[in-house]
């Protein structure tokens, strides 16, 4: 073989010409291109460029930031038994176009539209979710994060992406700007990317609740979380017809002890909504509160229905008729004993 000989764009055509031009070694060799020649190629001046162990740009210049998410996920996933680079728009093929590796972090977060993420050229290095038994080193553009178990990736882009929770949870792993985080996870709960109760879930998987910055943020998303979920609430009574409520009220036995505060309440058929806002923080301690206030009430003739921030936002009109079912229901039943409303303290 004359190793002098130009290299003949034709096998490679389809791999170069496309919007990005990244490929494995491996790539290039399945398409009848040694490795001598590629290293050749790679050479300082040199039309092509290695931009990680065993990852090849095809262009001199710099790399775009797609070019480099794709880049991270040669490096990081485990080779495709077919060895042909999925292009992009190929959706039947994205699931598995990089096995066992997903952007995740604060790349992640700006693929799923976070405007509080940084923008991806401002990222010198994209974290990337693999295996905890690979067999990988963090280099260059590319930041390896482990896990026992990869949870199931979401398609964005058609890159795979960490779910929201997973995310938020290796960008928060990184930061020490306490304002950072909560900007983060005040605009997932907000922006309706995900429950509060999954970010506080994924952030005590990774050890994180520990921190000064992230309790302080936690709490605030907490507040937050709760604000919208009693917004929704509003929403559902004025939007499906439902009999007016008295809100946030604190119920009493006249001359008698304190029964709890609830989100809702209607005195005419004794039916009181309280908003289940439990956390993996606290299940246990809020469940034992909720089921001993839910029985006592109940023992009195009063009808508790739990409604969680998740089910109002995703199925209120069926909350909805749940909450009517029970107002309906009221005249079917003993009457209930009499008690007094307060303005919640």
């Amino acid at each position: 073989m004359n190793h002098n000989t130009p290299l003949s764009p034709r096998p490679l055509q389809h791999l170069s010409g496309g919007p990005r031009r990244v490929v494995t070694v491996a790539q290039l060799r399945a398409h009848g291109v040694p490795a001598a020649e590629t290293t050749g190629q790679c050479r300082p001046g040199g039309p092509w460029q290695q931009i990680l162990p065993g990852v090849v740009l095809l262009h001199p210049g710099p790399p775009t930031s797609e070019e480099r998410l794709h880049a991270v996920l040669m490096y990081a996933a485990r080779e495709p038994s077919t060895g042909v680079p999925t292009q992009p728009g190929a959706q039947e093929a994205a699931p598995t176009a990089y096995p066992e590796a997903m952007i995740t972090g604060l790349a992640a977060l700006t693929l799923h539209g976070f405007a509080s993420a940084p923008p991806l050229p401002s990222l010198e290095a994209f974290d990337v979710l693999v295996p905890r038994l690979r067999r990988l080193r963090s280099t260059g553009c590319a930041h390896i994060i482990r896990t026992a178990a990869l949870p199931t990736p979401q398609q964005v882009t058609g890159l795979p992406v960490a779910p929201v929770p997973r995310a938020l949870a290796d960008a928060v792993a990184g930061l020490s700007d306490a304002g950072a985080v909560r900007r983060l996870l005040t605009e997932a709960v907000r922006g309706g990317h995900c429950e509060p109760a999954a970010v506080v879930r994924e952030l005590n998987r990774a050890r994180l609740l520990s921190r000064p910055q992230v309790v302080d943020a936690v709490d605030s998303l907490l507040a937050e979380s709760r604000a919208i979920a009693e917004d929704r609430l509003y929403r559902m009574v004025g939007e499906y017809g439902l009999p007016d409520p008295v809100w946030n009220v604190d119920l009493r036995l006249p001359g008698g002890p304190h029964l709890g505060g609830v989100d809702a309440y209607w005195p005419e058929q004794a039916v009181a909504v309280e908003l289940d806002t439990r956390t993996h923080r606290h299940d246990d301690e809020l469940w034992s509160e909720y089921a001993g206030k839910r029985e006592h009430l109940e023992r009195l003739g009063i009808t508790v229905v739990y409604l969680t921030p998740r089910k109002l936002r995703d199925a209120m009109e069926q909350q909805a008729a749940v909450v009517r079912t029970a107002l309906m229901a009221s005249g079917d039943r003993e009457p209930a004993a009499y008690v007094v409303v307060l303005p919640r303290q």
